[in-house]
């Protein structure tokens, strides 16, 4: 778990340093923000693995910036940890509902806040387990059926959802049409060869930029090309 990154959005400095020492003695990345508008700005170019956030900015609300953050398709499944002074009941159920993944209250012990990031990001390991992405712009939650490509959302059939998770399932591996044919249906439908061909140059068409990704090698079968 060492070598993941956190950013730490705290406008105290002297509790952010004390959090930002403690996770580094375990072997984290982090990077500190003391206002809302540096955090934002820096997250459109690196994106962490899980964000420590006070709710009292001197720019922003804390709990504006947890609802902008999971309601966002690029962001919403960055784990949140709210670090914060508001120890009333009805903030932290205003949080969590929001979406954060768990509620600190200060004053609070550093040991305990790290093994709180360790248990957050174990289960955000296991949670986004399912979810499989291809060249930076496609991705796909196979809990959910659901694709997007960059923001979109795109729709498509079943067989069309199948066929993008078998070729998801092994990326650059080479999947013949009767293989594909065999998974789809197990022998129990009476289909042909090029029955596949149709249905790849449809979901080609409704992926758009990402159906790019879908190759086609010649007298064999298509793969997931990054």
């Amino acid at each position: 778990m060492s070598g993941k990154t956190i950013f730490v959005v705290e406008d105290e400095k002297d509790i952010s340093n004390l959090v930002a020492l403690h996770l580094r003695k375990s072997g984290f990345i982090v990077i500190e923000f003391g206002k809302a508008e540096n955090f934002l700005n820096y997250l459109k170019r690196t994106i962490p693995d899980l964000i420590i956030l006070d709710l009292m900015l001197p720019d922003a609300d804390g709990l504006d910036i947890c609802r902008q953050l999971k309601t966002s398709h690029d962001y919403h499944s960055i784990p949140v940890i709210i670090l914060t002074a508001k120890s009333e009941e009805t903030d932290k159920i205003i949080g969590l509902e929001l979406g954060a993944d768990d509620y600190v209250t200060k004053p609070f012990s550093p040991k305990e806040l790290v093994a709180r990031v360790k248990s957050v990001l174990r289960r955000s390991e296991i949670k986004n387990s399912e979810k499989i992405t291809a060249g930076k712009i496609l991705s796909v939650d196979l809990n959910k059926y659901e694709v997007f490509v960059k923001d979109k959302k795109i729709h498509l059939t079943q067989t069309e959802f199948n066929i993008l998770k078998i070729l998801l399932s092994k990326k650059g591996w080479v999947f013949t049409r009767e293989k594909i044919l065999d998974m789809l249906w197990q022998g129990e439908k009476a289909v042909i060869d090029r029955t596949i061909d149709v249905h790849i140059k449809k979901l080609r068409e409704k992926l758009g930029e990402a159906g790019k990704l879908i190759t086609n090698v010649r007298g064999i079968g298509y793969k997931i090309e990054e």
